[in-house]
């Protein structure tokens, strides 16, 4: 996985991602495959190789709240090592490839190689502050804040041009805010004619700074 620009904190260094692969076997899925459900009382990590997988959550009514979205290099299942059940469901954006290893394996692994049990707790970290960013956004933000914020958090430059990294439908980013697919649909509407962003296909781009409030 050689790449010039910089790492994402969550994204495992070539050596380490090698060491705990040899651990594991890979496996390939096509898109919309469900790897981890909600509850599942299973322990292994999966490694992305590469492909794209969201990390959610779903209700009886079958309502959707994406946790996270994640690329090669990352990893998910980790929260299951202290021994409970899954914390999230996990289903493939695309076709993906993955090395799994098996709970167990992981754990002799972190004894063994302080690196990556330093990448976990750090990961693990990040992820109590994403939810604490989460619960307080939730509670005190109205749903336009919570666009904005999503979208210039996924903003990177390319050629100059400020442009949303993920392809996100309305539809994904009403399951990131909390909201529904119309009240999203209604924002990009004034975003759009406001000529704060544009849409090339299925790609968001930031035309310039998006208002503080609407």
């Amino acid at each position: 996985m050689k790449n010039d620009a910089p790492l994402s904190p969550s994204v495992l260094k070539d050596d380490i991602l090698e060491a705990i692969a040899a651990h594991g076997g890979v496996r390939t899925f096509p898109a919309h495959s469900v790897l981890i459900n909600e509850e599942d009382e299973t322990d292994s990590i999966f490694i992305l190789l590469s492909g794209r997988v969201k990390v959610f959550g779903a209700s009886a009514q079958g309502r959707e709240v994406i946790y996270n979205t994640l690329g090669p290099g990352e990893y998910f299942g980790e929260m299951s090592l202290d021994g409970g059940p899954r914390s999230a469901s996990v289903m493939t954006l695309e076709p993906t490839t993955c090395v799994v290893v098996a709970g167990s394996k992981v754990r002799d692994f972190l004894g063994k190689h302080p690196d990556f049990a330093l990448h976990l707790i750090r990961k693990l970290i990040g992820l109590v502050r994403h939810s604490t960013d989460n619960v307080k956004s939730l509670a005190l933000d109205d749903v336009y804040s919570r666009v904005a914020r999503l979208l210039n958090d996924r903003a990177r430059e390319v050629d100059g041009r400020l442009m949303v990294a993920d392809k996100l439908t309305q539809q994904d980013i009403a399951d990131h805010v909390g909201s529904s697919r119309e009240m999203i649909s209604r924002i990009f509407k004034q975003l759009t004619t406001g000529g704060y962003i544009a849409l090339e296909g299925k790609q968001i781009v930031l035309l310039k700074k998006l208002p503080a409030g609407w």
